[in-house]
């Protein structure tokens, strides 16, 4: 049955009760903050709630849903694996985990993959890879990893450490010892700290950065500070790890963020756009700092079958309809038409920033206007975004998004900026 059928469809409505803060609330953990809506298809950029009404996608289950919704190469692969062989375990050889890795490896400065569930799980495979080269390689016994303020690495207790965000380590103490954070884009903190933990006896395993900060706010690296960073990390015999998470696959305009900064990680890690929205998440590393061996980690999930030759068909599907250069000509329009925004606006936009199609509106910092005043009105005008922050709206649609579409997510901004310009 095609994507289209299947929207014709009577749907199954859940009780409306479940949608409110009686029903679904009782049974669901408030750990989230939700818009109150609930989505029930999809298609392409375009989903629908339980009433029927339909949304433009520019939030991509946060820069996850690389092909957008129900694409048919996805309905395809999920549907050949779901009948074939969907779980075993990794005592054996999966031959689709070996074709993901095998394209993952030719289309970037990787030499091997680890596979788990999730981009929180690549982070902790990648701290975990990191103190393990820093004991045997460099022997290190108290090795620091230095991360960034503002960078976001994930939640579990040593990512949410490795996290410099304060708000989201709060509760969790005591904390994962072993990280020192310096702020973003400043090269002499880099420096400085690794001195300084070097006098404190706190060697320096590894940098960890984000190729560009998304959940900070959306603020690209600096090709200079990235640079030095290189030259440090192979003066020093420090590794270079970037979170590549949330930019990677594609959504910078590049295959990997790093690309944008003419650079090479020793380490670096996926997840989110990997799978189109199935669950997979990698690590990846280039051959010297490869000390795992049989023991030294695993998943039960990581790298099954079903989730691997979605990836692979995500992967391919990419390649196969040149989907870098849609993100690259989609960028473009979208960031120039959010800067005649901020043109007409400046009393409300401060910077427009990103790179392809993962792009941030900052608003200015002295005005009461927040960004989810503007996620809530362009809600009520058909158009799905999220914010990276208070004051950043944050844009990163499907990859397959078209021109006429950037232009619908245009007029929705424009529509709540004017109403609260004429307040």
């Amino acid at each position: 049955m095609s994507p289209e059928t299947l929207l014709k469809e009577p749907s199954v409505q859940a009780e409306a009760s479940l949608f409110s803060s009686e029903g679904f609330d009782s049974y669901v953990m408030t750990t989230y903050g939700r818009f109150a809506i609930a989505l029930e298809r999809g298609l392409g950029c375009r989903v629908w709630d339980t009433e029927g009404r339909e949304y433009l996608d520019f939030v991509a289950g946060i820069a996850t849903c690389t092909l957008g919704h129900a694409h048919p190469a996805m309905v395809a692969a999920v549907t050949q694996q779901i009948q074939t062989l969907h779980h075993v375990s990794n005592l054996y050889y999966i031959p689709v985990q070996g074709e993901l890795a095998k394209w993952l490896v030719d289309h970037s400065c990787a030499d091997r993959a680890f596979f788990c569930n999730s981009g929180a799980e690549a982070n902790e495979a990648a701290i975990k890879l990191a103190r393990k080269y820093a004991h045997e390689q460099l022997n290190i016994s108290n090795p620091t990893i230095i991360t960034a303020v503002a960078s976001f690495h994930g939640r579990t207790l040593a990512t949410i450490t490795a996290t410099g965000q304060p708000k989201y380590q709060k509760g969790f103490s005591p904390l994962v010892p072993g990280f020192h954070y310096v702020p973003y884009n400043d090269i002499s903190a880099i420096e400085l700290a690794i001195e300084q933990l070097d006098k404190d006896e706190r060697q320096v395993a590894a940098i960890m950065l984000e190729a560009l900060q998304g959940e900070g706010g959306v603020r690209p690296g600096d090709i200079a500070y990235f640079q030095r960073i290189r030259e440090i990390c192979d003066e020093k015999g420090i590794l270079l790890i970037l979170d590549e998470v949330q930019v990677g696959m594609g959504r910078s305009g590049k295959y990997w963020g790093y690309e944008n900064l003419g650079i090479e990680p020793d380490i670096f890690t996926s997840a989110k756009g990997l799978g189109g929205g199935i669950p997979i998440g990698a690590m990846l590393c280039k051959s010297h700092c490869d000390v795992f061996e049989p023991g030294s980690h695993a998943s039960t999930f990581g790298g099954n079958p079903f989730a691997c030759a979605v990836a692979l068909c995500v992967c391919q599907t990419l390649e196969r309809e040149n989907l870098l250069e849609n993100v690259q000509q989609r960028g473009a329009q979208l960031k120039a038409g959010l800067n005649q925004l901020a043109a007409a606006y400046p009393n409300l936009i401060a910077e427009v920033r990103g790179w392809g199609l993962i792009v941030g509106l900052e608003l200015q910092a002295d005005i009461a206007l927040t960004s989810a005043d503007i996620v809530k009105s362009a809600i009520a005008a058909g158009v799905l975004l999220v914010p990276a922050g208070p004051k950043v709206l944050r844009f990163v649609p499907p990859l397959i998004v078209s021109a006429a579409e950037v232009d619908r997510a245009l007029l929705a901004v424009e529509e709540a900026l004017r109403s609260q310009a004429v307040h």
